[in-house]
């Protein structure tokens, strides 16, 4: 049963379902720009109580206020199960020498003037063919971060170039779970929704290399990269850790598993157990230690404190942060949506809509917002995608519309929101400091070429009509075979902001 026949409550005003986001983003820029302090758990939790209070005054009770925290939480289970695992495969990972044989050889065949471009496709072909960013970022982008290092290039480059090809690949992959969801909640197929997506992906990709490429010959000065310090590092990982094939296993298993496409998982944490055993009999680390490494993180000393700042990392507790700030993040945005507040945002956003260039921005900025409000790029998809797919039926364009941009507002930019999932997990495992007071390495986010360029793309195709495909016949059956909602366009029913069912238009001959 739900809320709103257990207790029904009509839905707020405008001004009030805005009212508890607005003070919300205040907070979280006093704590950032005025305190200089980036830890927006507190503000959010503020936000969560702000939310409750006016949600109360509205008539609901805390049962009902409940249900919306902790069913968002419980359908993010997965992905927080995710986070404390890549947690365990950084330390491992580190601890069976993978990560340090990748920087080894990273610095014997990277340039500084190529690293940038170089990092974002290997970042991009290996997050394809694994279906997930997020063990791409933690793993060989990790990695690369230890090269970019090296030769001196400032971190918030190396992040945003990682991101950039990251994200990339999840976006396009078949196996990647946003992949999978931006489709079913817009009832689109998989593959053409992945062929739709090529218009502004692809682009936008080029365009990051290009930057990257430029970066890399007008602002890295090789001139300022220190060969000893290079040396130093690479002489301390070979003295300190046994390369050979035997270290690239937790890569492979990975590789393999997503090709079979066993869940994510079981697969990570086959990874961890195969890592973990390279870690005992081949690089010789005591069991007792080993398993150590997957709660605390790697700790090593190996007299080269560049090296050692690399390595020192991951475990479960590693993602304590990021997991307190997720949860904080997911309770704010299950209350807000069980209060209707979003659904009263993304309707008023609906009956100020005309044209396809309108319901592309809307469906867009929506999906970005609630990767801004909620924290959850689950969510991100699924409701602009629940919400706008009647606009679409009703304007007679094709869903495939949608589920692009949503996954352009959604995929794309959570990992440029710190607070978000996505985000979060990327200023944990890239090692960023944010918290610590490195505050400059939020530069990232602009320097995720790919991630903000793809948006930007799909909004001014729209505005010139380009890559937006009408409704086909076959479209349209489906439509009417599967009783899909239609908005009705007249304005009485946009006054209302109500949907219903509505006959199709007659199939063309």
């Amino acid at each position: 049963m739900s809320v709103q026949e257990e207790h029904p409550i009509a839905r707020p005003g405008l001004l009030l379902a805005i009212l508890p986001i607005a003070i919300t983003i205040a907070l979280l820029g006093i704590q950032l720009f005025y305190f200089g302090d980036f830890t927006p758990h507190t503000p959010l939790a503020i936000g969560i109580v702000i939310t409750c209070a006016i949600a109360w005054c509205r008539g609901y009770r805390w049962k009902h206020m409940e249900k919306g925290l902790f069913h968002v939480i419980q359908v993010a289970t997965s992905a927080i199960v995710i986070m404390l695992i890549i947690g365990m495969i950084i330390g491992s990972w580190i601890a069976s020498g993978t990560v340090p044989m990748m920087i080894y050889y990273g610095f014997q065949v990277l340039t500084p003037k190529t690293f940038l471009a170089a990092a974002m496709i290997l970042c991009a072909i290996i997050s394809v063919s694994l279906g997930t960013s997020w063990t791409t970022v933690a793993t060989v982008g990790l990695a690369l971060m230890g090269v970019g290092e090296g030769f001196g290039i400032p971190t918030y480059w190396t992040a945003g170039a990682v991101v950039s090809g990251a994200f990339f690949g999840d976006k396009m992959s078949p196996l990647s779970d946003t992949t999978n969801l931006a489709p079913a909640v817009t009832g689109t197929h998989l593959f053409d929704h992945i062929r739709n997506m090529l218009p502004t992906t692809v682009p936008a990709l080029c365009i990051a290399f290009a930057v990257y490429a430029v970066v890399g010959v007008t602002v890295i000065d090789t001139t300022q990269v220190d060969h000893i310090k290079i040396q130093a590092m690479t002489d301390a990982l070979s003295q300190h850790f046994l390369f050979n094939g035997w270290v690239l296993m937790p890569a492979i298993v990975v590789f393999t598993l997503a090709i079979l496409k066993m869940p994510a998982i079981p697969s990570l944490m086959t990874s961890v157990l195969v890592s973990l055993g390279i870690a005992i009999f081949v690089q010789g680390v005591p069991v007792h230690e080993a398993l150590g490494f997957l709660q605390n993180g790697f700790s090593i000393n190996t007299g080269n404190s560049n090296a050692d700042a690399l390595l020192n990392r991951g475990g479960i507790q590693s993602m304590a942060w990021i997991l307190t700030l997720v949860l904080i993040a997911l309770a704010l945005g299950g209350v807000l949506e069980q209060t209707r507040c979003l659904e009263t945002i993304v309707l008023s956003i609906m009956n100020r809509v005309r044209t396809i260039f309108g319901l592309q921005v809307a469906s867009t900025l929506t999906a970005a917002g609630t990767n801004l409000v909620a924290g959850d790029p689950y969510l991100s998809i699924a409701l602009p995608g629940r919400m706008y797919s009647q606009a679409y039926r009703g304007m007679g364009y094709s869903t495939l519309c949608l589920s692009r941009s949503v996954e352009e507002g959604g995929t794309l930019l959570s990992p440029l929101i710190p607070w978000n999932a996505g985000g979060a997990l990327v200023i944990q495992a890239l090692g960023l400091g944010i918290a610590e007071g490195n505050t400059e390495n939020l530069l990232y986010i602009v320097c995720a070429v790919a991630c903000w360029m793809s948006p930007v793309l799909g909004i001014c195709y729209a505005y010139f009509g380009k890559f937006c495909p009408q409704a086909s016949a076959k479209e349209r059956q489906q439509w009417r075979d599967n009783h899909e909602l239609i908005m009705t366009m007249s304005p009485q029913t946009q006054s209302e902001a109500e949907t219903s069912a509505q006959k199709l238009p007659p199939l063309p001959s």
